[in-house]
């Protein structure tokens, strides 16, 4: 039965479907906030919700849900989560944030001159309602597949 087969990989089962799960549900969600649909989202990072956390916190989770929540495993997890939560909605975010005021000076001050106007990529972290949806989504996934999938 692939349901044993697949046994052994549930926690990273549960991660990769909590980021597939994110990065699926950017592309509705963008539609509902701008109503144009951008399937570039889909295979972007940034945006709602962040998939980066999604991915981490459910594997996180997952360790703690089906190997247990005082192993060393959950620990190492817990880190790793905490790293990556830190990048996407600190240092990520900040770099987004310097590439939309540089894309301003660029558009603003540099108008007719023959200065390169690719514009630099203004999506790179997450805001902290990104993060927390990320989470949420993280922690769902393993805690539905512990039940589910006994």
């Amino acid at each position: 039965m692939i349901w044993e087969t697949l046994y052994p990989y549930r926690i990273l089962i549960s991660g990769l479907l909590a980021w597939w799960l994110a990065q699926t549900f950017k592309v509705p969600i963008e539609y509902f906030v701008t109503r144009r649909w951008n399937w570039a989202l889909w295979f972007s990072a940034g945006g709602m919700p962040s998939s980066h956390t999604a991915l981490t916190t459910g594997m996180m989770f997952g360790v703690g849900f089906f190997s247990g929540f005082d192993t060393p495993a959950f620990a190492v997890a817990l880190a790793v989560t905490m790293v990556v939560v830190y990048d996407a909605a600190g240092v990520r975010r900040q770099a987004g944030i310097h590439a939309e005021r540089l894309n301003l000076v660029i558009n603003e001050l540099l108008r007719g001159h023959p200065v390169s106007e690719k514009q630099l990529k203004e999506v790179l972290g997450h805001t902290p309602a990104q993060v927390l949806a990320g989470s949420l989504l993280g922690f769902f996934i393993p805690w539905l597949m512990s039940i589910l999938w006994v």
